[in-house]
């Protein structure tokens, strides 16, 4: 297989050509790296290397499924042995882990091999990846703007054909925005589906998932399978699946009912593309046979958002308190961006009264949205209002939190919603703008209904032949 072929092979068409000894798992370990070192001068989507134990791990040539298949894993929730996780964060030292996460063990005993971690905005605050630790990462489709946030250096990563793959999070957006912004495949799983430990549980206080961005929704599925298992000490499980994900997708996927939202949650009209990205999905889907109309879960989008940085901030408030109890650090903007050290700040202030109170309201948002399931299968809406910003519109050092999130308040109104109810929720590549930039949108499903999103998934995928748009870097 020459350099040319890799970047163009999802993670089951690599791990098929390694079973059948085409290739080694050496040759697609070498491969991986040889882009990683063209291309992340150009993106500064990788941030900590561990190529040499990636070859090592290659060349131990374990029986596995995925044996030699490169991912890499965001500076965030994935805890693996000899790497360090930083959170995008001066205030955490580059000491490395001595243990790998649940995640991490699963992917490596499927025989997938992490090559480093990615790029994160501080703490994952952000739906841009810009921060001052790392710098930013830059998008495959047009260097000067953003990745989105906060898994950007994986999706940069996937988009730009380092890898396959790579593990993401999602406390507010964090993989369908950067899966809208680079053209990917972005699932976010339902809370409690794919665990989270040993060093933490229940992450942003129920908020924040785990899983991965992917050029393809067969990939999605097949690293489902792995992670969607039980790890007994987890305060709850997600409603397990009656058999596989990714043989669901070979299945015969029944026709819809789709509720369409094509408005700003205030009633102001989309951008133009993203309008036309919204539109451009209805007819496709009605095209495959399935119905579509306007129509929205009754939410009150003011409340949600209260209670949502509510429990953000308090979320906050939490891992930096730990980092300061386990280093011996005093929180300051010598160690934490301004926007970060405000948000702390924010949280240190919250009651157990207000954190309940916060969380019971998303709680009764959840039962408004399983009440819009009763009549639609899924609900249609834009991952974001606008294509992908440029870079350097946020100001991370702004402590006045109301200016720091006004020019991102409209833009990323429509995912946090997801994260608050705790429902499966998927970003598809169905859109490029006219100046190249893809455009996401996002389909959502009643709790626990992954098979359901990703058999939706395959179909359009199969329609729409995305996978064959590439950035030129």
């Amino acid at each position: 297989m020459g350099f040319a072929e890799y970047p163009t092979l999802d993670g089951l068409a690599l791990a098929e050509l390694i079973a059948r000894k085409e290739i080694s798992a050496s040759e697609a370990i070498d491969n991986a790296i040889a882009r990683a070192e063209a291309l992340n001068p150009k993106l500064n989507a990788i941030v900590f290397k561990d190529f040499e134990a990636a070859r090592k791990q290659a060349a131990a040539a374990p029986s596995a499924p995925f044996h030699g298949v490169p991912t890499l894993l965001k500076d965030m929730s994935a805890g693996a042995k000899g790497m360090p996780t930083r959170l995008g964060s001066a205030m955490t030292p580059a000491r490395p882990a001595d243990h790998d996460s649940v995640v991490v063990a699963r992917l490596r005993a499927a025989g997938i091999v992490p090559l480093g971690k990615t790029n994160v905005p501080e703490f994952g605050i952000l739906p841009t990846t810009e921060s001052k630790l790392y710098g930013a990462a830059r998008n495959p489709w047009n260097l000067a703007h953003s990745t989105g946030g906060s898994s950007g250096g994986s999706a940069a990563a996937v988009a730009a054909g380092i890898v396959p793959f790579a593990h993401a999070t999602d406390g507010g957006g964090s993989i369908r925005i950067p899966a809208s912004c680079n053209g990917l495949v972005g699932l976010k799983v339902s809370r409690g589906r794919v665990p989270q430990g040993p060093d933490g549980t229940d992450r942003m206080l129920g908020l924040s998932v785990d899983h991965v961005v992917s050029r393809t929704v067969r990939d999605s599925a097949a690293l489902l399978d792995l992670f969607a298992k039980p790890d007994f000490g987890d305060p709850y499980f997600a409603l397990p699946a009656p058999h596989s994900y990714l043989a669901a997708l070979h299945e015969p996927a029944r026709r819809l009912r789709i509720g369409m939202t094509c408005r700003l949650p205030n009633g102001r009209p989309l951008h133009s593309e993203v309008d036309a990205a919204i539109r451009h999905a209805a007819k496709l889907c009605e095209a495959l046979g399935h119905h579509v109309e306007e129509a929205s879960p009754v939410l009150d989008h003011e409340l949600m958002v209260k209670a949502f940085m509510t429990l953000w901030a308090a979320g906050t408030a939490f891992g930096v308190e730990g980092l300061a109890r386990a280093t011996g650090q005093t929180p300051s903007t010598d160690v934490l961006e301004g926007l970060t050290f405000a948000l702390y700040q924010r949280g240190l202030g919250i009651s157990a009264v207000e954190q309940s109170w916060a969380q019971q309201s998303l709680y009764m948002s959840a039962r408004s949205t399983a009440r819009f399931h009763e009549t639609y299968d899924l609900w249609l809406s834009p991952v974001l209002s606008a294509p992908p910003i440029k870079l350097g519109i946020i100001d991370v050092d702004e402590q006045d939190l109301q200016k720091a999130f006004a020019p991102i308040i409209d833009y990323a109104p429509f995912t946090a919603a997801v994260n608050g109810t705790g429902q499966p929720a998927i970003s598809l590549p169905l859109h490029w703008t006219k100046d190249g930039l893809p455009v996401g949108v996002q389909f959502v499903a009643r709790h626990s209904s992954e098979m359901l999103l990703l058999q939706f998934a395959a179909e359009l995928e199969e329609a729409a032949a995305w996978s064959s748009r590439k950035p030129v870097i």
